[in-house]
């Protein structure tokens, strides 16, 4: 699970931002609790703000991060594709990431600072009795392990300058290093139009019922995986459709054939009914918020089952404020949500301030400067909101900021509808 994520200088942001997973109302059965850890962890996390304040780009920076891990080893080359601040002293300052994050119930913790061409800083440590723990440091080309870890000499045997060490890691380090690579490359990212920019688009039918990975989907039962407790994929998947359109009875996977070519594909199909009689729909023929549903199930229904962290940018773009909702409760109910799954989302939906507490809410602005700035709402001000307090409507009325100010005057200067001043 996700403690907490700093990050300075990448699009937007320019000095560091913190987003914190750690509950500040632990007394509820929304949080998570280990042993190893006196704090209580949060499960879900909603970012908002104006357009173009931020939101996406602290989202965006986890998941460069995720994908530096993923990648690294096989990007090669002699450059990093950092997305930098491009303001002030941007260009000339590298970009710092900094997370804490639980492995297998203990809580790690990773730097990393990069700038066009090569990596500065990187370390990974542990707090296995509480106590920091180094696993590795490097500075510039030097890199110390410690003393014990296997698997140092390859890992080293693989670094270049833009390679991580987590990355090379991951094929020969030691048990702990690979453990901390695989969460750290896992973090999902997904869209209000089913598509990573990094990743890119998967087929519909895949991205509804599987991993985002083709290389799963060779055996025949991926309908019947466990999701969690005794619902099968296809079960849970039904559940959320239905609440999106309640005529959709059920789902099937059917071949086609090419005519030109003779080659077979598989493709999803919605069943509906008319009577007894099943009518089949293709993807392309349900409403825009049903197909918007079918991208996102996939990913989320494999990060509850996984235990990852899943970001969810432009939550609130064709999807009924309903199933956002019951989205997050599924991540908040520990009878959904056994393993630990995370759900931050940037969105301009206020319903949703009714499910999210006040510490799984933050607030982005953007200042004089151009640059991004993150604000816990369970801090506001420097006092603390109250937990009864109805947060949509205190947002709403500008309470807190973070709402787009719109100067009606420009508005129908710009319409041609006042007279100019003379």
């Amino acid at each position: 699970m996700l403690l907490r994520f700093q990050v300075s200088n990448h699009r937007s942001i320019l000095d560091p931002v913190e987003l914190s997973m750690i509950a500040v109302d632990e007394d509820r059965a929304a949080t998570r609790g280990f042993d190893r850890l006196s704090e209580r962890v949060l499960t879900t996390a909603g970012i908002y703000g104006p357009n173009a304040s931020g939101k996406s780009n602290v989202l965006d920076a986890l998941h460069w991060m995720s994908y530096a891990v993923a990648t690294s080893l096989r990007g090669g080359g002699d450059s990093i594709a950092r997305d930098l601040h491009r303001f002030g002293k941007g260009p000339d300052q590298p970009s710092t990431f900094d997370m804490d994050f639980i492995v297998d119930g203990v809580r790690h913790g990773y730097q990393l600072e990069v700038d066009d061409s090569a990596v500065l800083y990187e370390s990974l440590c542990s707090y296995p009795e509480r106590r920091r723990r180094m696993l590795f440091e490097r500075e510039g080309e030097a890199v110390h392990f410690r003393r014990g870890l296997s698997g140092t000499r390859g890992t080293k045997e693989l670094l270049t300058p833009t390679t991580l060490v987590l990355s090379a890691g991951k094929r020969v380090g030691d048990p702990a290093i690979e453990a901390a690579s695989r969460k750290l490359s896992r973090i999902a990212e997904i869209n209000a139009h089913g598509f990573n920019r990094r990743r890119g688009r998967l087929p519909i039918w895949i991205s509804f019922l599987a991993p985002d990975t083709y290389s799963q989907f060779e055996d025949a039962g991926i309908r019947e995986q466990q999701v969690f407790g005794s619902v099968t994929r296809g079960e849970a998947a039904m559940e959320l459709l239905r609440l999106a359109d309640p005529g959709i009875t059920d789902f099937d996977i059917i071949e086609l054939e090419d005519r030109t070519t003779g080659d077979t594909h598989e493709q999803l199909v919605f069943v509906h009914h008319d009577g007894e009689k099943p009518i089949k729909f293709w993807p392309n023929e349900e409403s825009a918020g049903t197909q918007m549903l079918f991208s996102l199930l996939g990913p989320a229904l494999e990060a509850l089952k996984q235990g990852q962290v899943l970001l969810f940018d432009e939550a609130d773009a064709s999807l009924h404020p309903r199933l956002s909702a019951r989205l997050v409760e599924l991540f908040q109910d520990p009878q959904t949500n056994p393993h630990g799954a995370q759900l931050i989302l940037a969105t301009h939906d206020t319903s949703l301030l009714s499910t999210l507490n006040r510490d799984e809410v933050w607030l982005t602005e953007k200042g004089s400067d151009g640059a991004t700035r993150l604000i816990a709402l369970a801090e506001f001000g420097g006092d603390k909101v109250r937990q009864s307090l109805n947060l949509e409507r205190a947002y709403l009325q500008g309470r807190f900021g973070a709402v787009p100010e719109i100067d009606h005057i420009d508005v129908r200067r710009a319409l041609g509808l006042s007279e100019q001043s003379t």
